[in-house]
């Protein structure tokens, strides 16, 4: 099959993957060259009754819990939509922000609907793309053909609508999904088309083991890397090298922008509480961060070789010469033992806490090889009435009931629907408060409105409709 894109965005209910839930899918898939091909999709995700969606989240989208429970997909009913429709083979799937927000939604709710939360990004030629940071290197290295835009006080600022409005690019209504993929596509195809040799260049390099190339421990190398973490005033790029391993395989890079002689000499102890400090900590005017980050290879990291800083004032723009990078990498040389105490500060790090809710476990483990073939029968199941696999990994007999009470209410029995009942009136009820005072703080606004006024309205009423 020819390779595809499928550009898609997701309106969800809150910002957390692991407790809040998809209301909207969007997405248009195109050919390599951008031509759509078929029809877009544009589906609702009907919101169970066990979650209140952040009012906030609500006045930016304008969908309302009522409105996702008349006209949208049940959860199960949406994953085999992806599942069989969207994310076929050879199917490159792009986002903006994806790989941090709308691909970590899309695996929650594979884990709640029984099917493998990560085999849709992989395998039979699947991958996966990031536009934003696409966006964030060819602003910092191949700028030229791009109107750029910048917030009141003069910064560089990202965002896709401000994009799109520099460029003359349609976006007729920023947070509606389809409208964000449409001007997705557009923000795609004006890069392909000013800047096509380091958009085939960064294309290539969403496959891991390209960045693995360029990127080791086996022959530390500098390189560009360009990240989210990085300074905006810099255009959050720098020259990084690498120093040791990450977790799961990946690999902890240096940001060679700063001396090691600050840091080379702290304990182990004292790098773990700068790395891991809290707010308040890096609040504090003598905080001064270790400047490592983990770079993570298969998250479509925006890497290239130090020699694109030799065009376009490349160095002059990310604030960086040769003379400071090779000093720095120097005195990295003559401390071989700070690479090591990193090492051990990422080793002894718990990487989870431990979350209570079954469905936000989804990184507690990985299911076996017994249990995905009776996942894959619960999948395919007509009736789950009488369905009582012997599960070995413990999460997934609770996950099966929550499953069922979501999505195939018919199929309870009387004590699961007690059951259920039990555990979602506790859990709103936890919600409540924080709930109800988040929409009296936005009910007293200086922006309410009548539309405004209608939603937090609709949201009183879902309440009163869960906790009945």
């Amino acid at each position: 099959m020819a390779k595809t894109f499928f550009f898609y965005d997701l309106e969800t209910s809150g910002l957390d993957p692991r407790n809040d839930r998809i209301m909207q899918f969007a997405g248009i898939r195109t050919d390599m060259e951008l031509n759509p091909i078929g029809e877009p999709y544009n589906v609702l995700v009907e919101l169970a009754d066990d979650t209140l969606p952040s009012p906030r989240a609500v006045l930016v989208t304008g969908i309302t819990p009522q409105k996702t429970r008349e006209e949208g997909y049940s959860e199960a009913d949406f994953a085999r939509l992806l599942a069989e429709e969207v994310f076929t083979a050879d199917t490159i799937t792009v986002g903006f922000n994806n790989v941090r927000f709308d691909d970590e939604f899309i695996r929650y709710l594979f884990w709640r609907t029984f099917r493998d939360p990560y085999e849709w990004a992989w395998r039979e030629g699947r991958s996966r793309w990031d536009l934003l940071d696409v966006v964030r290197i060819t602003r910092a290295l191949r700028p030229n053909g791009i109107k750029w835009p910048v917030d009141k006080d003069g910064k560089a600022v990202n965002k896709l609508e401000l994009l799109t409005r520099e460029n003359g690019l349609s976006h007729e209504k920023a947070h509606d999904a389809l409208s964000d993929v449409e001007a997705l596509i557009a923000v795609t195809a004006l890069i392909k088309s000013k800047q096509p040799k380091l958009f085939s260049y960064l294309l290539k390099m969403r496959d891991k083991k390209l960045v693995q190339e360029l990127v080791n421990l086996e022959n530390k190398q500098p390189f560009v890397y360009c990240s989210g973490r990085y300074q905006a005033e810099f255009e959050k790029t720098t020259v990084a090298i690498p120093l040791t391993t990450g977790r799961h395989g990946n690999v902890v890079v240096y940001d060679l922008r700063y001396s090691p002689a600050d840091f080379a000499e702290l304990s182990v102890k004292d790098l773990s509480a700068n790395i891991f400090a809290d707010s308040q900590a890096r609040r504090a005017k003598s905080y001064q961060p270790v400047p490592i980050k983990e770079l993570v290879y298969n998250k479509c990291p925006a890497v290239a070789p130090v020699g694109v800083l030799e065009e376009l004032n490349g160095w002059e723009r990310i604030g960086l010469d040769e003379q400071t990078i090779s000093k720095h990498c120097k005195i990295l040389l003559y401390a071989p033992d700070f690479a090591e105490k990193i090492r051990s500060v990422f080793e002894d790090r718990p990487e989870f806490t431990k979350q209570p809710e079954v469905e936000a476990q989804l990184y507690d483990g990985f299911i076996g090889d017994r249990d995905r073939i009776r996942a894959t029968s619960i999948v395919n199941a007509n009736d789950l009435a009488d369905m009582r696999p012997d599960f070995d990994d413990e999460r997934l007999t609770k996950l099966l009931h929550h499953y069922k009470a979501r999505n195939y209410t018919a199929s309870l029995t009387e004590d699961e629907r007690i059951s259920w009942d039990q555990w979602r009136l506790h859990r709103i009820t936890s919600l409540s408060t924080a709930y109800m005072d988040e929409i009296q703080e936005l009910s007293t606004g200086k922006d309410i409105n009548k539309n405004t006024i209608y939603l937090l309205d609709e949201l009183k009423l879902w309440l009163e409709s869960v906790i009945s």
